[in-house]
């Protein structure tokens, strides 16, 4: 069974997103697809189409106008090997499940990205030999699935390991080379001074191989933050990295740079409700940032209890919520207004029935029930003739109204 984290951490990535501007995705007879915009796959959320309960896309989408998803997560077979696999276990190339949720989210207009690696499981690069097989093996979920984008998640351990890392930023390259016109973003766990040592290395990397990407996107989360300012000014001194690393100027910078975020509770305690989002998000169109996302729709609906006992779910998210409410932070940074959502309806009440009229001649003792002026009353002592609710302190109980 793999780590928690393996299932909530958003993803460490490269996305490899077509560049078509086209604003649906139409197939054609080979299965081939057009492209959405490039902002959609910048706005992709996270979602495990096989693992932690898997919410219905469709109904996502019809519910707040979302078009573009990240599908997570492509790894090495468990057993070894440099062929991709969903999860370590499901061989991509006899892949029938996740063809089918793909199918249904382009049927309604929308389109995928594949996300590879992930916290935990063994990632290609660290068992494929080259970039150059690295990249082969990537190309095949490519064309298995017809993708305009494809996500590489660069955390631990493949994160701290060099050859491991340059096998994955050689590939992407390679792709990117080879695939005319890709959208290729780098995401790496994110630190309060932006990113970490390791971070920082993968940068070099990504300069010594003169590899530029649309973007660079950080995870501010699972590193001691609290809420959207922690968030802003990590994104703010990340911003400065990227400029000393690769001699940008600050606007050229934020143009390539991106937030991946994640609903609600972390896996260390952290909460980020939809206000945080709301901030970061105005941060990040403030500022021309090029990517937003989240990590996952599997959570992005209440637990219940609310908090989840204090523990953090893969299938729910700690936090006080409707269903999507953090999709559609989403589909905002992608340009688009998501739909109202319907309120639930306030049922109305089973009114209740009047008990016998109160008779001024009857003697009533403790316990008994009556009816006057709309109201039901009980009797907490022997009475006659006092009227209920004549008096705050008198001999009738007030039951409500029928």
């Amino acid at each position: 069974m793999r780590p928690l984290r393996a299932c909530l951490g958003a993803a460490a990535a490269v996305t490899l997103a077509a560049a078509g501007t086209t604003a649906l995705v139409a197939s054609d007879a080979s299965g081939a697809t057009t492209a959405l915009s490039n902002r959609w796959y910048a706005a992709a959320p996270y979602l495990m189409p096989l693992d932690n309960n898997p919410p219905n896309a469709a109904a996502i989408m019809d519910a707040t106008g979302l078009k573009a998803f990240q599908l997570a997560f492509v790894l090495a077979p468990d057993g070894g090997g440099c062929s991709p696999t969903w999860g370590g276990t499901a061989a991509v190339s006899s892949d029938t499940a996740v063809q089918s949720v793909i199918d249904t989210i382009r049927a309604k207009g929308g389109d995928v990205s594949v996300s590879i690696g992930g916290y935990g499981g063994t990632k290609l690069g660290q068992t494929c030999a080259d970039a150059a097989s690295t990249a082969a093996a990537y190309q095949q979920v490519i064309t298995k699935y017809g993708l305009h984008a494809i996500d590489f998640d660069l955390e631990e351990p493949e994160y701290e390991n060099t050859a491991a890392i340059r096998n994955e930023i050689g590939a992407a390259k390679i792709l990117q080379q080879n695939d005319p016109g890709l959208y290729v973003s780098v995401t790496t766990p994110g630190t309060a001074d932006g990113t970490g040592w390791f971070g920082k290395q993968m940068l070099l990397e990504a300069k010594s191989q003169g590899f530029t990407p649309n973007n660079f996107s950080i995870m501010p989360f699972d590193g001691g933050f609290s809420g959207a300012a922690s968030q802003t000014s990590a994104l703010t001194n990340f911003n400065a990295i990227l400029q000393s690393t690769f001699g940008w100027d600050q606007a050229t910078a934020y143009a390539h740079e991106g937030f991946s975020g994640m609903n609600g509770r972390s896996d260390t305690g952290e909460y980020f409700t939809q206000a945080d989002f709301q901030t970061v998000l105005d941060y990040a169109t403030s500022h021309n940032m090029n990517r937003f996302t989240f990590w996952s729709l599997n959570r992005d609906r209440q637990c219940s209890p609310v908090d989840n006992n204090g523990t953090t779910s893969g299938t729910c998210s700690s936090v006080a919520q409707g269903d999507w409410d953090f999709a559609r932070y989403s589909v905002q940074f992608a340009g688009v207004t998501p739909p109202t959502p319907t309120p639930t309806p306030t049922p109305t009440p089973t009114p209740t029935s009047c008990k016998s009229a109160w008779s001024s001649t009857a003697v009533y003792t403790a316990g008994n029930e009556v009816s006057y002026n709309g109201h039901n009353w009980k009797a907490k002592w022997w009475t006659q003739n006092e009227v209920p609710g004549a008096s705050e302190w008198g001999p009738w109980q007030d039951e409500g109204a029928c």
